[in-house]
């Protein structure tokens, strides 16, 4: 397995250069095409908004092209020197905007987005990422801040016996033979810690036999999971973090478990996730 192909979740009106430099480099090191997308959703206004309500419905469409436009031009920028299949995707929506990145990513065998920001959310202009992870079918990658620089070196993968972390482990193959150094942790209670050690064995033995060298470390939980594996991490010093997503769908959101929220709503550093 490899990525032969990345979707790369442009935001409107923002900078989207680190996130690029990240897909590119992704790109190089998996001889991977790439498509460019970005999503947009018209302002929700009702009727009683008084006078105005088509002159800001207009100013709002200006927007959307324009920043739809600034996008495609940073994307083909960045992109416009390579020899392998690019395209570029865009749309403007009535609907879910993750559900339409999450069908997207059909074509793809990677999603690089941006990781949350402490910002207001903006269903206008940005994808919810629990809502595309959920969907996708497809591993997602997280990529942090520009403060933060992007490394395919050490990883730290969050294991679970479940099929959520088997898929993310499977899913994080061609970056993982390519570490220098790769943790596989699993947070127990106390009386399971054996068994957890021999789970991870079993699994750092899947991966041996894949080409992936995996240290392994069974801790007893603590009550905070999150928090124990954050400090595992960066205890670590990892460069990317490897997880399986947790969550269910309710009406018109989704619902995503504990450590999975931490992942998505404090990105110290970038993870890959899969659902």
């Amino acid at each position: 397995m490899t990525y032969s192909t990345i979707l790369v979740n442009l935001e409107a009106g923002r900078s989207n250069a680190h996130l690029l430099n990240v897909a590119m480099e992704v790109s190089e090191r998996f001889q991977a095409g790439v498509i460019g997308a970005t999503a947009c959703a018209p302002i929700q206004m009702s009727y009683g908004d008084g006078y105005a309500f088509g002159e800001i419905l207009d100013q709002d469409n200006r927007e959307i092209e324009e920043q739809t436009q600034a996008a495609e031009t940073e994307f083909r920028h960045a992109f416009a020197h390579r020899n392998r299949f690019m395209d570029w995707r865009s749309a403007v929506l009535v609907t879910s905007l993750s559900d339409h990145l999450a069908a997207e990513a059909s074509r793809a065998d990677l999603v690089l987005m941006h990781a949350a920001t402490t910002g207001a959310f903006n269903p206008s202009r940005q994808v919810s990422p629990g809502g595309l992870i959920m969907q996708a079918g497809r591993p997602v990658l997280m990529v942090a801040p520009p403060s933060v620089p992007f490394r395919m070196g050490r990883f730290v993968i969050g294991w679970k016996s479940t099929r959520e972390a088997r898929r993310a482990v499977a899913d994080a193959l061609p970056m993982l033979r390519k570490a220098t150094h790769v943790d596989l942790v699993e947070v127990a209670p106390a009386d399971e810690l054996q068994a957890a050690r021999e789970r991870l064995e079993d699994v750092a033995g899947w991966l041996g036999r894949h080409g992936v060298s995996a240290e392994t470390h069974a801790r007893a939980e603590d009550g905070d999971d999150s928090n124990w594996f954050d400090s595992m991490a960066a205890e670590r010093d990892a460069d990317i973090v490897v997880a399986g997503a947790y969550g269910h769908s309710r009406v018109r959101e989704w619902a995503l478990g504990g450590v999975t929220r931490t992942l998505l709503r404090h990105p110290v550093r970038t993870t890959l996730v899969s659902h």
